[in-house]
């Protein structure tokens, strides 16, 4: 008595050819969101150095700036709400107000030509601007690997593998609205002492 194997050869050869096609991208897919992971914690990395940076320089302008409270607070809140940030977002936008309070910073530091002179607060000076340098580099590198991420999860038959493994698309670390636009900042409350 012959057997037939045609059906279940068929079966076989198809499951075969669904794998070969389907185990390389579920790979590159494992293989492009450690790397979204990776970019992800150098941003994380780049924000906590300036975030631990950040008390440092404030107690530095306390202390030839006392009457420049309204700025130091909002550094303070600005830096705690970096702090409880967890998403891309959600730190892009902490980010943002920080930024903006460290800017606002800046323009107090220029009434204050000894403070300006002190070597402390002109080396935290220059580490926050090498930080904020590794930053821009960080999230651009974080934000292309985003790019490159969503493509395999978005493209076919990466959308298909995506879809049955549980992969969905990263968020980009975007600026918040109105980051764009300088802080205001009001010079006829500032009365400093030069």
């Amino acid at each position: 008595m012959k057997k037939s194997f045609g059906p279940i050869a068929v079966i076989v050869i198809i499951f075969v050819v669904i794998a070969l096609l389907f185990i390389p991208k579920y790979n590159s897919l494992v293989s492009a969101e450690e790397n979204v992971d990776s970019k992800w914690a150098q941003v994380e990395n780049q924000l906590q150095r300036r975030f631990d940076l950040i008390p440092n320089l404030v107690e530095s302008v306390k202390g030839y700036a006392n009457h420049e409270q309204e700025v130091i607070t909002s550094i303070t809140e600005a830096r705690a709400q970096m702090g409880s940030a967890n998403s891309p977002q959600e730190q892009a936008v902490a980010n943002d107000a920080l930024t903006g309070a460290l800017s606002r910073l800046l323009v107090v530091v220029e009434n204050y030509p000894n403070l300006k002179a002190d070597a402390n607060f002109r080396q935290l000076m220059d580490e926050l601007a090498g930080t904020e340098n590794r930053l821009a580099v960080a999230r651009e590198d974080y934000n292309n690997e985003v790019q490159q991420f969503n493509k395999h999860v978005k493209r076919f038959p990466g959308n298909l593998v995506a879809g049955m493994f549980g992969f969905e698309q990263k968020e980009y670390f975007k600026v918040a609205a109105g980051a764009d636009k300088a802080p205001s900042i009001d010079f006829s409350q500032s009365s400093g002492t030069h």
